[in-house]
Protein backbone atom coordinates (compact mmCIF):
# COMPACT_ATOMS: atom_id res chain seq x y z
CA UNK A 1 0.00 0.00 0.00
CA UNK A 2 2.96 2.40 1.02
CA UNK A 3 4.48 1.53 -2.45
CA UNK A 4 1.35 2.15 -3.80
CA UNK A 5 0.97 5.52 -2.53
CA UNK A 6 4.26 6.86 -3.01
CA UNK A 7 4.21 5.74 -6.54
CA UNK A 8 1.03 7.84 -7.21
CA UNK A 9 2.65 10.75 -5.95
CA UNK A 10 5.26 10.68 -7.97
CA UNK A 11 2.82 9.96 -11.09
CA UNK A 12 0.80 13.28 -9.82
CA UNK A 13 3.23 15.66 -9.70
CA UNK A 14 5.22 14.41 -13.09
CA UNK A 15 1.56 14.84 -14.76
CA UNK A 16 1.09 18.01 -13.84
CA UNK A 17 4.15 19.47 -14.10
CA UNK A 18 4.31 18.44 -18.02
CA UNK A 19 1.02 19.55 -18.26
CA UNK A 20 1.55 22.63 -17.06
CA UNK A 21 4.65 23.34 -18.74
CA UNK A 22 3.16 22.16 -22.05
CA UNK A 23 0.23 24.69 -21.93
CA UNK A 24 1.87 28.07 -20.68
CA UNK A 25 4.77 26.69 -23.78
CA UNK A 26 2.00 27.52 -26.33
CA UNK A 27 0.98 30.37 -25.24
CA UNK A 28 3.49 33.34 -25.46
CA UNK A 29 3.05 36.63 -23.51
CA UNK A 30 1.11 38.13 -25.60
CA UNK A 31 -1.02 35.90 -27.32
CA UNK A 32 -4.02 37.02 -29.73
CA UNK A 33 -7.34 36.28 -28.47
CA UNK A 34 -9.71 33.23 -29.77
CA UNK A 35 -12.34 33.64 -32.17
CA UNK A 36 -15.17 32.23 -32.99
CA UNK A 37 -16.62 31.72 -36.74
CA UNK A 38 -18.94 34.37 -37.26
CA UNK A 39 -21.66 34.34 -40.16
CA UNK A 40 -23.37 37.23 -42.23
CA UNK A 41 -25.71 37.65 -45.82
CA UNK A 42 -27.24 40.69 -47.56
CA UNK A 43 -25.90 43.03 -50.42
CA UNK A 44 -23.54 42.68 -53.18
CA UNK A 45 -23.37 46.15 -53.64
CA UNK A 46 -20.53 46.13 -50.94
CA UNK A 47 -19.60 42.64 -51.18
CA UNK A 48 -16.23 43.50 -53.21
CA UNK A 49 -15.01 45.33 -50.12
CA UNK A 50 -16.42 43.14 -47.63
CA UNK A 51 -14.71 40.28 -49.23
CA UNK A 52 -11.22 42.12 -49.49
CA UNK A 53 -12.07 42.94 -45.47
CA UNK A 54 -12.55 39.55 -44.46
CA UNK A 55 -9.50 37.79 -46.42
CA UNK A 56 -7.57 40.59 -44.67
CA UNK A 57 -8.53 39.46 -41.03
CA UNK A 58 -8.58 35.46 -42.00
CA UNK A 59 -4.57 35.78 -43.46
CA UNK A 60 -3.50 38.30 -40.21
CA UNK A 61 -5.75 37.63 -37.43
CA UNK A 62 -7.14 34.01 -38.11
CA UNK A 63 -10.75 35.25 -37.67
CA UNK A 64 -13.29 33.62 -39.57
CA UNK A 65 -15.87 35.90 -41.24
CA UNK A 66 -18.47 33.93 -43.63
CA UNK A 67 -20.64 36.04 -46.07
CA UNK A 68 -23.36 35.49 -48.46
CA UNK A 69 -24.30 37.83 -50.97
CA UNK A 70 -27.62 37.04 -51.65
CA UNK A 71 -28.73 40.52 -51.85
CA UNK A 72 -30.10 42.50 -49.72
CA UNK A 73 -33.82 41.74 -49.50
CA UNK A 74 -32.48 37.91 -48.42
CA UNK A 75 -29.93 39.54 -45.98
CA UNK A 76 -32.74 41.25 -43.99
CA UNK A 77 -34.85 38.37 -44.47
CA UNK A 78 -32.03 36.18 -42.77
CA UNK A 79 -31.18 38.51 -39.93
CA UNK A 80 -35.02 38.57 -38.75
CA UNK A 81 -35.41 34.95 -38.98
CA UNK A 82 -31.95 34.51 -36.97
CA UNK A 83 -30.31 32.77 -39.08
CA UNK A 84 -27.23 35.11 -39.40
CA UNK A 85 -25.09 37.06 -36.86
CA UNK A 86 -25.16 40.28 -39.64
CA UNK A 87 -26.94 41.76 -42.22
CA UNK A 88 -25.49 44.36 -44.89
CA UNK A 89 -28.33 46.39 -46.98
CA UNK A 90 -27.79 50.08 -48.56
CA UNK A 91 -31.48 50.75 -47.47
CA UNK A 92 -33.10 50.05 -43.79
CA UNK A 93 -35.69 47.66 -43.01
CA UNK A 94 -38.78 48.61 -45.14
CA UNK A 95 -41.34 48.65 -42.24
CA UNK A 96 -43.71 50.45 -44.63
CA UNK A 97 -42.45 50.32 -48.29
CA UNK A 98 -42.98 52.84 -51.00
CA UNK A 99 -43.87 50.39 -53.18
CA UNK A 100 -46.99 48.82 -52.67
CA UNK A 101 -46.27 45.47 -53.88
CA UNK A 102 -43.06 45.24 -51.74
CA UNK A 103 -43.86 43.04 -48.43
CA UNK A 104 -43.50 44.99 -45.03
CA UNK A 105 -40.45 44.02 -42.85
CA UNK A 106 -41.16 43.49 -39.04
CA UNK A 107 -37.81 43.12 -37.55
CA UNK A 108 -39.16 43.89 -33.93
CA UNK A 109 -38.20 40.29 -32.36
CA UNK A 110 -34.72 41.27 -32.86
CA UNK A 111 -32.99 44.25 -31.29
CA UNK A 112 -30.42 45.70 -33.34
CA UNK A 113 -28.90 48.63 -34.55
CA UNK A 114 -27.23 49.90 -38.10
CA UNK A 115 -24.06 50.53 -38.67
CA UNK A 116 -22.04 52.85 -41.46
CA UNK A 117 -19.57 50.74 -43.55
CA UNK A 118 -18.46 52.08 -46.81
CA UNK A 119 -19.43 54.82 -49.20
CA UNK A 120 -19.50 54.79 -52.90
CA UNK A 121 -21.43 55.27 -56.39
CA UNK A 122 -24.09 53.14 -58.20
CA UNK A 123 -22.47 53.06 -61.67
CA UNK A 124 -23.92 52.40 -65.23
CA UNK A 125 -21.52 49.74 -66.55
CA UNK A 126 -22.61 49.46 -70.53
CA UNK A 127 -20.90 47.85 -73.85
CA UNK A 128 -21.30 49.59 -76.88
CA UNK A 129 -19.08 49.58 -79.72
CA UNK A 130 -18.70 51.92 -82.88
CA UNK A 131 -17.32 49.91 -85.75
CA UNK A 132 -15.65 47.14 -83.48
CA UNK A 133 -14.34 50.06 -81.09
CA UNK A 134 -15.44 50.23 -77.16
CA UNK A 135 -17.06 53.28 -76.57
CA UNK A 136 -15.52 54.98 -73.18
CA UNK A 137 -16.80 58.18 -72.94
CA UNK A 138 -20.73 58.16 -72.70
CA UNK A 139 -22.55 60.81 -71.04
CA UNK A 140 -26.11 61.06 -69.97
CA UNK A 141 -28.35 62.60 -67.79
CA UNK A 142 -30.44 61.41 -65.64
CA UNK A 143 -33.96 61.89 -67.61
CA UNK A 144 -31.97 59.93 -70.42
CA UNK A 145 -31.08 56.86 -67.45
CA UNK A 146 -34.52 56.85 -66.57
CA UNK A 147 -36.28 56.71 -69.47
CA UNK A 148 -33.76 53.38 -70.81
CA UNK A 149 -34.92 51.97 -67.79
CA UNK A 150 -38.41 52.33 -68.70
CA UNK A 151 -37.89 51.31 -71.92
CA UNK A 152 -38.95 54.93 -73.25
CA UNK A 153 -35.44 54.79 -75.35
CA UNK A 154 -34.80 51.48 -77.32
CA UNK A 155 -31.51 52.38 -79.54
CA UNK A 156 -28.27 53.72 -78.71
CA UNK A 157 -28.50 56.35 -81.80
CA UNK A 158 -31.82 57.77 -80.30
CA UNK A 159 -31.81 61.50 -81.13
CA UNK A 160 -31.95 61.77 -76.73
CA UNK A 161 -28.28 60.25 -76.61
CA UNK A 162 -26.87 61.47 -79.52
CA UNK A 163 -27.51 65.08 -78.61
CA UNK A 164 -25.36 64.46 -75.29
CA UNK A 165 -22.58 62.87 -77.56
CA UNK A 166 -21.99 64.69 -80.54
CA UNK A 167 -18.73 63.19 -81.27
CA UNK A 168 -20.02 59.95 -81.69
CA UNK A 169 -21.86 58.06 -84.50
CA UNK A 170 -23.65 55.92 -82.15
CA UNK A 171 -24.88 52.53 -83.83
CA UNK A 172 -28.79 52.00 -84.33
CA UNK A 173 -28.33 48.54 -82.02
CA UNK A 174 -31.32 48.06 -79.97
CA UNK A 175 -30.62 48.76 -76.34
CA UNK A 176 -30.79 45.59 -73.45
CA UNK A 177 -31.38 47.14 -70.20
CA UNK A 178 -29.83 44.47 -67.76
CA UNK A 179 -31.65 44.45 -64.24
CA UNK A 180 -31.14 42.31 -60.82
CA UNK A 181 -33.62 39.19 -60.26
CA UNK A 182 -33.37 39.58 -56.84
CA UNK A 183 -34.15 41.60 -54.09
CA UNK A 184 -31.84 44.01 -54.28
CA UNK A 185 -30.30 47.20 -52.61
CA UNK A 186 -28.80 48.20 -55.28
CA UNK A 187 -32.20 48.14 -57.25
CA UNK A 188 -33.54 50.13 -53.93
CA UNK A 189 -31.01 52.67 -54.18
CA UNK A 190 -31.68 53.10 -58.35
CA UNK A 191 -35.41 53.09 -58.15
CA UNK A 192 -35.43 56.06 -55.41
CA UNK A 193 -33.11 58.03 -57.56
CA UNK A 194 -35.14 57.91 -60.16
CA UNK A 195 -38.69 57.95 -58.54
CA UNK A 196 -37.21 61.27 -56.35
CA UNK A 197 -35.81 62.88 -59.27
CA UNK A 198 -37.73 61.55 -62.30
CA UNK A 199 -41.62 60.73 -60.93
CA UNK A 200 -42.62 61.47 -63.95
CA UNK A 201 -40.61 59.27 -65.98
CA UNK A 202 -40.00 56.37 -62.75
CA UNK A 203 -43.52 55.89 -61.96
CA UNK A 204 -42.86 52.46 -59.82
CA UNK A 205 -41.52 54.48 -56.39
CA UNK A 206 -38.45 53.00 -54.74
CA UNK A 207 -38.50 49.31 -54.45
CA UNK A 208 -35.68 46.38 -54.02
CA UNK A 209 -37.33 44.09 -56.76
CA UNK A 210 -37.03 46.00 -60.55
CA UNK A 211 -40.49 45.67 -62.24
CA UNK A 212 -40.60 43.38 -65.38
CA UNK A 213 -41.25 46.44 -68.41
CA UNK A 214 -40.95 44.37 -71.31
CA UNK A 215 -39.34 41.51 -72.97
CA UNK A 216 -35.90 43.81 -73.82
CA UNK A 217 -35.18 43.68 -69.98
CA UNK A 218 -32.66 40.88 -68.94
CA UNK A 219 -32.79 39.87 -65.39
CA UNK A 220 -30.04 38.64 -63.44
CA UNK A 221 -29.16 37.60 -59.72
CA UNK A 222 -26.34 39.28 -58.02
CA UNK A 223 -23.67 42.39 -59.02
CA UNK A 224 -21.45 40.26 -60.81
CA UNK A 225 -24.82 38.79 -62.84
CA UNK A 226 -25.53 42.10 -64.06
CA UNK A 227 -22.05 43.13 -64.65
CA UNK A 228 -20.92 39.86 -65.96
CA UNK A 229 -23.61 39.93 -68.30
CA UNK A 230 -22.80 43.33 -69.71
CA UNK A 231 -18.98 42.34 -70.46
CA UNK A 232 -19.51 38.86 -72.72
CA UNK A 233 -19.74 39.35 -76.11
CA UNK A 234 -23.31 38.99 -76.26
CA UNK A 235 -23.23 41.55 -73.91
CA UNK A 236 -22.95 44.20 -76.75
CA UNK A 237 -25.53 47.22 -76.30
CA UNK A 238 -26.18 46.09 -72.92
CA UNK A 239 -26.26 48.53 -69.99
CA UNK A 240 -26.51 47.79 -65.86
CA UNK A 241 -26.66 49.41 -62.88
CA UNK A 242 -24.02 48.48 -60.29
CA UNK A 243 -21.35 49.71 -58.10
CA UNK A 244 -18.72 51.04 -59.54
CA UNK A 245 -16.28 48.31 -58.03
CA UNK A 246 -17.79 45.74 -60.07
CA UNK A 247 -17.38 47.96 -63.27
CA UNK A 248 -13.95 48.19 -62.34
CA UNK A 249 -13.07 44.59 -62.03
CA UNK A 250 -14.39 43.87 -65.55
CA UNK A 251 -12.39 46.59 -66.91
CA UNK A 252 -15.81 48.20 -68.71
CA UNK A 253 -16.57 51.96 -68.84
CA UNK A 254 -19.21 53.46 -66.89
CA UNK A 255 -21.55 56.26 -67.65
CA UNK A 256 -20.75 60.52 -66.95
CA UNK A 257 -23.91 61.17 -65.54
CA UNK A 258 -24.53 64.92 -65.80
CA UNK A 259 -25.24 66.50 -62.48
CA UNK A 260 -26.80 69.53 -60.87
CA UNK A 261 -23.71 71.73 -61.99
CA UNK A 262 -24.11 70.41 -65.72
CA UNK A 263 -20.80 68.60 -65.31
CA UNK A 264 -20.55 64.64 -66.82
CA UNK A 265 -18.72 62.95 -63.44
CA UNK A 266 -18.15 59.02 -62.76
CA UNK A 267 -18.29 57.38 -59.25
CA UNK A 268 -14.86 58.05 -58.26
CA UNK A 269 -13.81 58.02 -54.69
CA UNK A 270 -13.10 61.65 -54.61
CA UNK A 271 -16.74 62.40 -56.40
CA UNK A 272 -18.26 60.41 -53.95
CA UNK A 273 -17.36 62.06 -51.22
CA UNK A 274 -18.48 65.67 -52.29
CA UNK A 275 -21.18 64.23 -53.06
CA UNK A 276 -22.01 62.92 -49.96
CA UNK A 277 -21.01 65.88 -47.86
CA UNK A 278 -24.71 66.85 -48.55
CA UNK A 279 -26.47 63.31 -47.51
CA UNK A 280 -28.36 64.02 -44.37
CA UNK A 281 -28.27 61.53 -41.60
CA UNK A 282 -30.36 60.44 -39.23
CA UNK A 283 -28.52 61.49 -35.74
CA UNK A 284 -31.23 60.80 -33.24
CA UNK A 285 -30.16 58.07 -31.13
CA UNK A 286 -33.40 57.10 -29.78
CA UNK A 287 -34.76 56.26 -33.22
CA UNK A 288 -34.56 52.77 -34.88
CA UNK A 289 -33.28 54.44 -37.70
CA UNK A 290 -30.26 56.05 -36.26
CA UNK A 291 -27.50 56.24 -38.78
CA UNK A 292 -29.50 55.78 -41.88
CA UNK A 293 -29.31 58.35 -44.82
CA UNK A 294 -31.67 60.85 -46.61
CA UNK A 295 -30.03 61.67 -49.86
CA UNK A 296 -31.91 63.81 -51.69
CA UNK A 297 -29.79 66.77 -51.97
CA UNK A 298 -27.10 64.10 -52.79
CA UNK A 299 -28.79 64.00 -55.84
CA UNK A 300 -28.82 67.64 -56.04
CA UNK A 301 -25.14 68.32 -55.08
CA UNK A 302 -24.34 71.70 -56.35
CA UNK A 303 -20.15 71.46 -57.00
CA UNK A 304 -19.44 70.23 -60.34
CA UNK A 305 -17.28 67.48 -59.37
CA UNK A 306 -20.31 65.53 -57.12
CA UNK A 307 -21.37 62.44 -57.95
CA UNK A 308 -25.54 62.21 -57.86
CA UNK A 309 -26.14 57.93 -57.62
CA UNK A 310 -23.84 58.27 -54.20
CA UNK A 311 -24.69 56.73 -50.76
CA UNK A 312 -23.54 54.14 -47.79
CA UNK A 313 -23.53 50.51 -47.26
CA UNK A 314 -24.82 49.66 -43.80
CA UNK A 315 -24.16 46.28 -41.66
CA UNK A 316 -27.13 45.52 -39.50
CA UNK A 317 -25.68 43.95 -35.75
CA UNK A 318 -28.10 42.69 -32.93
CA UNK A 319 -27.80 44.82 -29.49
CA UNK A 320 -29.22 41.43 -27.95
CA UNK A 321 -28.27 37.71 -27.96
CA UNK A 322 -30.40 35.14 -29.42
CA UNK A 323 -30.84 32.46 -31.71
CA UNK A 324 -27.35 31.79 -33.41
CA UNK A 325 -26.12 35.18 -31.66
CA UNK A 326 -23.92 34.98 -28.21
CA UNK A 327 -21.75 37.15 -26.09
CA UNK A 328 -18.46 35.11 -28.00
CA UNK A 329 -19.70 35.73 -31.46
CA UNK A 330 -20.49 39.47 -30.41
CA UNK A 331 -16.93 39.97 -29.37
CA UNK A 332 -15.71 38.60 -32.88
CA UNK A 333 -18.03 40.57 -34.68
CA UNK A 334 -17.13 43.84 -32.58
CA UNK A 335 -13.06 43.27 -33.69
CA UNK A 336 -13.83 42.70 -37.19
CA UNK A 337 -16.07 45.87 -36.79
CA UNK A 338 -13.25 48.22 -35.61
CA UNK A 339 -10.98 46.67 -38.65
CA UNK A 340 -13.49 47.08 -41.33
CA UNK A 341 -14.24 50.84 -40.13
CA UNK A 342 -10.83 52.37 -39.07
CA UNK A 343 -7.52 50.41 -41.27
CA UNK A 344 -10.48 48.70 -43.93
CA UNK A 345 -11.04 52.27 -45.07
CA UNK A 346 -7.76 52.45 -46.63
CA UNK A 347 -8.41 50.17 -49.20
CA UNK A 348 -11.96 51.66 -49.95
CA UNK A 349 -10.83 53.49 -53.08
CA UNK A 350 -8.65 51.35 -54.48
CA UNK A 351 -11.50 48.34 -54.67
CA UNK A 352 -13.69 50.88 -56.41
CA UNK A 353 -15.51 52.43 -53.04
CA UNK A 354 -15.37 55.75 -50.92
CA UNK A 355 -14.12 55.87 -47.27
CA UNK A 356 -16.18 56.83 -44.57
CA UNK A 357 -15.81 60.25 -43.45
CA UNK A 358 -14.54 60.39 -40.21
CA UNK A 359 -17.97 61.59 -38.26
CA UNK A 360 -19.48 58.11 -39.11
CA UNK A 361 -16.44 56.34 -37.96
CA UNK A 362 -16.92 57.88 -34.52
CA UNK A 363 -20.61 57.41 -34.95
CA UNK A 364 -19.92 53.46 -35.96
CA UNK A 365 -17.47 53.06 -32.81
CA UNK A 366 -20.67 53.98 -30.51
CA UNK A 367 -22.43 51.56 -32.43
CA UNK A 368 -20.20 48.86 -32.25
CA UNK A 369 -20.25 49.03 -28.16
CA UNK A 370 -24.12 48.57 -28.52
CA UNK A 371 -22.97 44.76 -29.46
CA UNK A 372 -22.86 42.13 -26.91
CA UNK A 373 -19.83 40.75 -26.11
CA UNK A 374 -17.55 43.68 -27.83
CA UNK A 375 -15.07 44.92 -26.76
CA UNK A 376 -13.99 48.41 -27.70
CA UNK A 377 -11.10 48.61 -24.98
CA UNK A 378 -7.51 50.48 -26.49
CA UNK A 379 -9.44 51.55 -29.88
CA UNK A 380 -9.32 55.50 -30.44
CA UNK A 381 -11.73 56.04 -33.82
CA UNK A 382 -9.89 60.12 -33.92
CA UNK A 383 -6.30 57.72 -34.75
CA UNK A 384 -7.82 56.19 -37.59
CA UNK A 385 -6.15 57.17 -40.81
CA UNK A 386 -8.55 56.70 -43.41
CA UNK A 387 -9.25 59.34 -45.86
CA UNK A 388 -12.53 59.77 -45.30
CA UNK A 389 -12.41 63.75 -44.87
CA UNK A 390 -13.76 64.67 -48.27
CA UNK A 391 -11.59 67.65 -50.14
CA UNK A 392 -14.57 69.64 -51.11
CA UNK A 393 -12.96 71.70 -53.89
CA UNK A 394 -14.81 72.17 -57.18
CA UNK A 395 -12.83 72.00 -60.57
CA UNK A 396 -10.26 69.80 -58.18
CA UNK A 397 -8.50 67.55 -61.69
CA UNK A 398 -8.84 63.98 -59.98
CA UNK A 399 -12.68 64.71 -60.54
CA UNK A 400 -13.17 65.81 -63.66
CA UNK A 401 -12.68 69.14 -63.46
CA UNK A 402 -15.68 71.82 -63.10
CA UNK A 403 -17.56 71.24 -66.64
CA UNK A 404 -19.19 73.71 -68.61
CA UNK A 405 -22.95 72.17 -68.74
CA UNK A 406 -21.96 70.26 -72.27
CA UNK A 407 -19.20 68.17 -70.94
CA UNK A 408 -16.03 70.45 -70.56
CA UNK A 409 -15.51 67.89 -66.98
CA UNK A 410 -15.53 64.45 -68.74
CA UNK A 411 -12.45 64.20 -70.25
CA UNK A 412 -10.82 64.70 -67.25
CA UNK A 413 -13.09 62.02 -64.96
CA UNK A 414 -12.10 59.69 -67.71
CA UNK A 415 -8.34 59.75 -67.03
CA UNK A 416 -9.02 59.66 -63.09
CA UNK A 417 -12.41 57.01 -63.45
CA UNK A 418 -12.05 54.36 -65.91
CA UNK A 419 -10.01 54.37 -68.19
CA UNK A 420 -9.25 51.07 -67.66
CA UNK A 421 -12.00 50.27 -70.04
CA UNK A 422 -9.22 50.45 -72.53
CA UNK A 423 -7.66 47.40 -71.14
CA UNK A 424 -6.06 46.57 -68.60
CA UNK A 425 -2.81 47.43 -68.16
CA UNK A 426 0.45 45.56 -66.07
CA UNK A 427 -0.26 47.62 -62.74
CA UNK A 428 -4.37 46.79 -62.50
CA UNK A 429 -5.64 45.08 -59.48
CA UNK A 430 -5.28 41.32 -59.81
CA UNK A 431 -8.90 39.56 -59.24
CA UNK A 432 -10.02 36.27 -58.69
CA UNK A 433 -12.55 33.44 -60.28
CA UNK A 434 -15.30 35.55 -58.68
CA UNK A 435 -14.17 38.46 -59.76
CA UNK A 436 -12.99 39.79 -56.01
CA UNK A 437 -9.96 41.86 -56.03
CA UNK A 438 -6.59 39.75 -54.54
CA UNK A 439 -3.68 42.34 -55.12
CA UNK A 440 -2.51 45.03 -57.53
CA UNK A 441 -1.69 49.00 -57.68
CA UNK A 442 -4.32 51.24 -57.83
CA UNK A 443 -4.41 54.94 -59.03
CA UNK A 444 -1.27 56.72 -57.61
CA UNK A 445 0.09 53.57 -57.00
CA UNK A 446 -1.47 52.60 -53.86
CA UNK A 447 -1.24 48.99 -53.10
CA UNK A 448 -4.43 46.93 -52.71
CA UNK A 449 -2.71 44.15 -50.62
CA UNK A 450 -3.98 42.80 -47.41
CA UNK A 451 -2.05 44.68 -44.40
CA UNK A 452 -1.18 43.79 -40.96
CA UNK A 453 -2.74 44.90 -37.97
CA UNK A 454 -3.53 44.54 -34.46
CA UNK A 455 -6.83 44.52 -32.70
CA UNK A 456 -6.40 45.00 -28.62
CA UNK A 457 -8.68 43.39 -26.49
CA UNK A 458 -9.15 43.01 -22.62
CA UNK A 459 -12.11 40.45 -23.29
CA UNK A 460 -12.23 36.93 -21.63
CA UNK A 461 -11.02 34.01 -23.67
CA UNK A 462 -9.54 30.66 -24.42
CA UNK A 463 -6.38 31.65 -23.71
CA UNK A 464 -7.16 32.81 -20.51
CA UNK A 465 -8.91 29.88 -19.54
CA UNK A 466 -6.12 27.61 -20.79
CA UNK A 467 -3.70 29.90 -18.55
CA UNK A 468 -6.32 29.49 -15.71
CA UNK A 469 -5.99 25.74 -16.22
CA UNK A 470 -2.22 25.83 -16.47
CA UNK A 471 -1.50 27.51 -13.54
CA UNK A 472 -3.57 25.27 -11.34
CA UNK A 473 -1.58 22.66 -12.27
CA UNK A 474 1.48 23.98 -11.88
CA UNK A 475 0.05 24.68 -8.33
CA UNK A 476 -1.22 21.06 -7.80
CA UNK A 477 2.00 20.00 -8.51
CA UNK A 478 3.83 22.26 -6.17
CA UNK A 479 1.42 21.39 -2.96
CA UNK A 480 0.25 17.94 -3.72
CA UNK A 481 3.74 16.35 -3.66
CA UNK A 482 4.54 17.93 0.31
CA UNK A 483 0.72 16.96 1.49
CA UNK A 484 1.20 12.87 -0.08
CA UNK A 485 4.59 12.55 1.59
CA UNK A 486 3.31 13.99 5.30
CA UNK A 487 0.34 11.21 4.09
CA UNK A 488 2.85 8.76 3.80
CA UNK A 489 5.01 9.33 6.99
CA UNK A 490 1.97 9.46 9.34
CA UNK A 491 1.00 5.89 7.62
CA UNK A 492 4.73 4.95 8.40
CA UNK A 493 4.28 5.70 12.26
CA UNK A 494 1.09 4.21 12.49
Amino acid sequence: MTRRLRLLVRTAAAVSTVVALSLVSVLPAGAAPSYVAISGSGSTWSQNALDQWRRNVANNFAMTVNYSGTGSSAGRTDFISGRVDFAVSEIPFQLTPDNPNDAPEDPSGRPYAYLPIVAGGSSFMYNLKINGKRVTTLQLTGEVISKIFTGAITAWNDPAIQSLNPDLALPSRPITPVVRSDGSGSTAQFTRWMATQYPSIWTYRMTSQFPTINSTFKAQNGSLGVSGYVKQDYGEGAITYVEYSYALNAGFPVVRVQNAAGAFVEPTAANVQVALTHAKINTDQSSPDYLTQILDDVYNAPEADAYPVSSYSYMIVPTAVGGVFTDVKGFTLGEFLKYVVCEGQNQAATLGYSPLPMNLVQAAYDQIKRIPGASVSGFDPSTCKNSGAPANDPGSGASGGSGDGSGGGGAAAAAGGTAAAAGAAASDPVYDANGNLVSGAAAGGAQAVSSPFTLASDAWGVPQTTMLVAGGLLVAAVILPPLLSRRLRNDRRR
